[in-house]
């Protein structure tokens, strides 16, 4: 099985949970690749069986250029602040003809914010089902304030969610059909 993490990190708390994604998925078996979104590939690769993204929660759902802005005001570096997961998404290729790889979705928000309906990952799972991608998974993880670090067990929730996505892989690939 092979995994694509893509993430968005303007503090590098979830450039954090992206690796601890992948560690649970690499504890699974799977061969994972870990690409920060300005790196991102414009088209899927066609043999892909998972693709996970993850990305901070800016105004309750995916950052946009004044977000960005913000968080370099902030602290973060500018650098960071250049493309944003909402931007890649909406501009992602999937190959015709090749299976459409399961999608999961995870964000970081801060601690004043435990919960909310709107999230990074509920926009991700928003703009992948306008482009034909179905979000089978969902995770929210919490920060301490906006510059992190991530709150304790937070990373190892992120391990598990990666172990339990290699799971669903394989159940949905070993289904006939």
């Amino acid at each position: 099985m092979r995994a694509l993490v893509v993430f968005e990190s303007m503090f590098g708390n979830t450039a954090r949970a992206a690796d601890a994604v992948a560690q649970g998925l690499r504890g699974a078996g799977v061969e994972v690749e870990v690409v920060d979104v300005r790196a991102a590939p414009a088209l899927l690769p066609p043999d892909l069986d998972l693709l996970v993204v993850g990305a901070p929660t800016h105004a309750f759902g995916l950052s946009r250029p004044a977000t960005r802005t913000d968080a370099v005001r902030q602290g973060a570096p500018p650098e960071r602040a250049v493309t944003g997961i909402r931007e890649w998404l909406e501009s992602l290729e999937v190959p015709s003809g090749s299976a459409t790889p399961l999608l999961a979705a995870f964000d970081t928000h801060a601690t004043r914010v435990r919960w909310s309906p709107w999230s990074a990952s509920s926009s991700i799972a928003k703009v992948a089902a306008r482009r034909g991608l179905g979000c089978d998974a969902r995770l929210g993880l919490v920060v301490d304030d906006v510059a992190g670090p991530l709150v304790d067990g937070e990373r190892e929730r992120a391990v598990d969610f990666g172990a339990a996505l290699a799971a669903r892989c394989r159940s949905r690939s070993a289904r006939p059909g």
